[in-house]
């Protein structure tokens, strides 16, 4: 397309066949050129050299002329003595490759130096047709080369500056956000851009800042927790503390001057040192189960056999402050969970002794119902106390949590909720409060239900 957009804006033929004709010529001259240097002195004058000239150059249409010194040996019938002694003034002025005009044809001039016999100096000068066409071919070429290396660098150097753009801003901007990084600004975030290796490089420092970023937060929030839980069990094991002192100080003083007295003091030191006891170890189990140390020991239980078992051990303590528990089990197909049953009877055991403590009815009633969905088992632990108000219901398996009308009176750690949503969450369960107000507070659980098989 360029050459006959060239060829058009020109004027000029600048076709196959010219292109070829012109090469055909050239390859003639140098191979005559080539050849004549080969022959020896003797060959020179002889006649059958004029003859294989003449025949080669024939098919070029080409003349040529044989000169010792300044004299002409042999010239070809088309050439007169004019034209010779112009030839000879070309080859006098300059023995390189000239254009001459003879017969208004325009000729390539070739000269090949040479030796005769008697060591005298001579010439053989190659004429070769040329037109304008050929001439305008050959300067045609050489722009053409010319313009493919001056492309070819503003290409290379084009080319250089956008990959090494494309390279080196991105890396650039990843500097910029790795010294943000360092400097602590994890909200800074890193843009993926660029070629594909630069973008997966960008990506995993994004990934990289993410996690950083979660794992700081993550601390952050440890350290809130912990600065909490300190707070909040030094709060809680202050007023045991100070009953324990002030009955030991009653007991120092002389207060109790009664044997009576002295075992109600002594009984009353002794319980609220259990209390401190249960929360010391409601509070390193909480802190195990919040750090994952504590293993769960699964194994395949009949969820019904396991809730008649838990039954039977709470009932005796439940009759004692006159509350009722029972089982209504609504399970068709599946009855099989994968739990840790010493760990879930913690759950179950802290469920039903919150139930025991808020009771407020003289006759308490506990339901432990089972239904089923098609991928878990739903228990549901009910009782008929006070309840709670519908606002704490998510508040209530928080560490240390008590409602208002209920914290002054109750005993215990704060943790049982707590420490049951932990053990719940280590079942990849789920746990839940319902809040019936007046009628009553209902806990659910949510577990995995297997194939019987």
């Amino acid at each position: 397309m360029f050459i006959f957009i060239s060829s058009a804006s020109v004027s000029r033929d600048i076709s196959y066949d010219n292109f070829k004709k012109l090469l055909t010529i050239k390859s003639e001259l140098l191979d005559l050129n080539t050849n004549i240097s080969k022959q020896t002195s003797s060959d020179i004058e002889d006649v059958h050299l004029q003859q294989y000239l003449s025949k080669r150059l024939l098919s070029i249409n080409g003349e040529f002329i044989l000169t010792k010194e300044d004299n002409v040996i042999f010239a070809s019938k088309n050439i007169n003595k004019i034209d010779i002694a112009r030839c000879l003034e070309e080859v006098k002025n300059n023995s390189m490759q000239k254009n001459i005009k003879i017969n208004n044809i325009s000729y390539i001039v070739e000269v090949v130096s040479l030796k005769f016999k008697d060591e005298i100096s001579g010439n053989v000068i190659l004429l070769a047709p040329d037109n304008h066409e050929s001439q305008f071919i050959e300067k045609f070429i050489i722009l053409i080369i010319v313009v493919f290396f001056i492309c070819f660098i503003l290409v290379n150097t084009l080319m250089s500056y956008l990959f090494s753009k494309r390279i080196l801003n991105p890396i650039s901007l990843l500097k910029n956000a790795t010294a943000k990084i360092s400097k602590g600004d994890l909200d800074y975030e890193i843009i993926e851009t660029g070629d594909e290796e630069i973008r997966e490089l960008c990506s995993d420092f994004e990934h990289m800042r993410i996690e950083l970023k979660n794992s700081i937060h993550m601390k952050m929030k440890y350290d809130d927790n912990r600065r909490m839980l300190v707070s909040s069990i030094s709060h809680d094991l202050k007023t045991p503390i100070t009953s324990i002192k002030g009955y030991a100080n009653g007991l120092l003083d002389g207060v109790a001057n009664t044997p009576e007295k002295v075992k109600h003091y002594l009984k009353t030191i002794y319980s609220k040192a259990e209390l401190i006891d249960v929360m010391i170890d409601d509070l390193l189990l909480y802190s195990k189960l919040d750090l994952n140390q504590i293993p769960f020991k699964f194994e395949k239980t009949n969820i019904i056999e396991y809730f008649n078992y838990c039954i039977c051990e709470s009932a005796p303590e439940l009759e004692r402050s006159n509350i009722k528990i029972h089982l209504k089990n609504d399970l068709t197909h599946s009855k099989y969970v994968m739990i840790d049953r010493d760990r879930l009877k913690r759950v179950i055991l802290n469920i039903i002794d919150n139930s025991r403590k808020y009771m407020d009815k003289n006759n308490g009633e506990i339901v432990i119902m089972l239904r089923e969905t098609n991928s878990s088992i739903v228990i549901e632990l009910r009782d008929n106390g006070h309840g709670i108000d519908k606002n704490d219901t998510n508040k209530i398996f928080n560490r240390f949590y008590r409602g208002d009308s209920a914290r002054t009176g109750a005993s215990g750690s704060g943790l049982g909720l707590a420490i049951a949503k932990q053990i719940v969450e280590g079942h990849n369960g789920r746990i839940w409060a319902v809040s019936h107000e007046d009628k009553g507070t209902s806990i659910l659980i949510s577990l995995a239900k297997i194939p019987e098989e």
